[in-house]
């Protein structure tokens, strides 16, 4: 079972209003970038991609936080039957499968990080899981811009660490997967992406 667009839409904007921020727009543009992305690949469904997209970062209704948003979000998404965007609201920050290339704090229990852990390491990645963690470096709340200016940003609030280069070179291997699959840069079916990448 998965939500319906309606219902994500809904869900975010209740999530939104639990804990406004800058995180909720982001939101919108990943899953955005998610859509249209995925109305160019035969074996997606935009619609479901754009509700993955939109959900993946729901566990910021519980309130500021680092990696906690991640676990808080698969439990949201996995008591109301949402397997997929369950998933998601982990995978999407650990293109590379190891919870040591974490560039967030893990602000959860002992118990929390372990599941986490093996989570991560056995979990059945699909283009969904991909196209997420490719979006989130495509969308800032302001709007769609370039993998290099996303890099920057995450980097400047998070700090470099040991894994930032390989986090970056994952998600442009990512990239290079998707253009082979729709024929096109993938910067062609993000609207406004030259002006948000400039300012």
């Amino acid at each position: 079972m998965e939500p319906t667009k309606e219902t994500a839409e809904q869900v975010l904007l209740e999530a939104e209003q639990s804990n406004p921020g800058p995180w909720a727009d982001h939101s919108r543009y990943v899953a955005q970038a998610c859509r249209n992305i995925a109305q160019h690949c035969a074996d997606l469904s935009a619609e479901r991609a754009y509700i993955l997209g939109l959900l993946h970062d729901i566990g910021r209704y519980a309130g500021v936080s680092q990696e906690k948003h991640l676990i808080d979000g698969y439990r949201f998404c996995v008591e109301r039957g949402w397997e997929k965007a369950a998933q998601i609201c982990i995978s999407h920050a650990f293109m590379i499968q190891d919870i040591n290339t974490s560039i967030g704090k893990f602000d959860v229990s002992e118990a929390e990080y372990l599941f986490m852990k093996d989570f991560v390491a056995n979990a059945v990645y699909d283009d969904y899981d991909r196209l997420v963690q490719l979006c989130d470096s495509l969308a800032l709340p302001t709007g769609f811009c370039i993998l290099e200016k996303r890099f920057v940003d995450v980097t400047i609030r998070y700090g470099v660490h040991t894994a930032t280069v390989d986090r970056w070179k994952k998600i442009l291997e990512i990239k290079a997967d998707f253009e082979r699959k729709i024929g096109c840069s993938l910067y062609k079916l993000l609207p406004g992406i030259e002006q948000n990448s400039i300012v």
